[in-house]
């Protein structure tokens, strides 16, 4: 069997690699190596199996569809490159499009042309909701809370895009589930929470689990935007490949469907008590510093994961403590690698 995988020399695309080339699957990663620590994965990857690199940009539609001309045996398609970050979006809104909404178009594009038939699993936000603010919001001490939606916020809710980023990756969201009902591609939507795992380089605008517990190991400053109340619901990166499986198995039902993945209610935590949980591993409170609300930021956000509970029969099985935990570890014994990429900033891109 052969995997396509845009993006995947990032943090998800890394792992999700190195899951199908366990699997015994031929997995064909398509990057530009453009964002930090993609050229480390790419050698990690390397030294976990053989794969196919082509090192391409999703907006350029013809280099996209004659790389997946090579590969149209291809027996899964995860599509998750993409331009990652609210902030990013706000100072060039242009790149965010081309690359998320055109390049998501591209990829489309691509399989209906040459009619492959399969399953297509993108990689969608929370962030198409907007910021929420009609929806009832307590404030408690360390986080905010929901004061009427116990389960989180569902499939239902009527999208509202608040930023350029929502409207690029919503446009791409609503692309990918019309080419099912229009041209019958096998495409499945995950509109995802927040993240988290090994082999993630973030930064406070976008994989900010990580990023705290690698500033904190390395004596980074850390920000924080707003007053740290907000919650997110936290996914290990093990679990949403396990919702990722699951999608293939029943594509059936899954295709032409979207599916809110998230940690749910039970990993829902705001910034304030992750960093009081890296300080208690770490021994000591973490020195933290101040910055305004960030536009389009949700003061909270939680995963109502029923429907991928009740369709595709999975559940989140890794807690946000045991997350944290594995995540922290791993942090510390990769703690070179780390550095030598926080250091260099852009690794160059150097395919082969």
């Amino acid at each position: 069997m052969k995997a396509i995988i845009t993006g995947g020399a990032g943090f998800i695309g890394t792992n999700a690699a190195a899951r199908y080339l366990a699997q015994g699957y031929e997995v064909v990663v398509i990057d530009n190596l453009a964002r930090r620590g993609a050229l480390a994965n790419l050698n990690w990857l390397r030294s976990r199996g053989r794969i196919v690199f082509a090192q391409v940009d999703v907006r350029d539609s013809a280099m996209m569809e004659k790389t997946f001309r090579l590969h149209r045996d291809a027996a899964l398609v995860l599509h998750l490159a993409g331009q990652v970050a609210v902030t990013s979006s706000v100072a060039d809104p242009r790149f965010d499009f081309e690359t998320n909404a055109i390049g998501t178009l591209n990829v489309l594009e691509a399989m209906r042309r040459l009619n492959l038939e399969a399953p297509l699993l993108y990689a969608s936000t929370n962030k198409v909701y907007g910021e929420m603010e009609a929806e009832g919001v307590v404030e408690r001490p360390t986080r905010y809370d929901y004061s009427k939606l116990k389960f989180g916020v569902s499939e239902e809710r009527v999208v509202d895009f608040h930023s350029p980023y929502g409207c690029s990756k919503g446009a791409a969201d609503q692309y990918a589930r019309d080419y099912h009902r229009i041209y019958g591609l096998n495409t499945v939507v995950f509109r995802q929470s927040c993240v988290y795992g090994t082999r993630q380089f973030g930064h406070e605008d976008q994989g900010w689990v990580a990023w705290f517990l690698i500033a904190a190991e390395m004596g980074l400053p850390i920000t924080i935007y707003g007053n740290g109340k907000q919650v997110r619901d936290v996914l290990f990166i093990d679990d949403l490949l396990e919702v990722f499986d699951a999608a293939v198995r029943n594509i059936k039902v899954a295709r032409g469907r979207i599916y809110n993945v998230g940690g749910g209610p039970a990993n829902a935590l705001s910034l304030v008590q992750l960093l009081d949980l890296v300080g208690e591993r770490r021994g000591e409170p973490l020195s933290v510093s101040h910055a305004p609300r960030r536009p389009g930021d949700q003061r909270i956000y939680v995963s109502d994961i029923r429907r991928a509970g009740a369709e595709l029969g999975w559940q989140p099985c890794i807690g946000w403590r045991e997350g944290v935990g594995r995540l922290h570890d791993w942090v510390r014994q990769n703690r070179d690698e780390c550095e030598r990429i926080f250091e260099l900033g852009a690794q160059p891109a150097v395919a082969g």
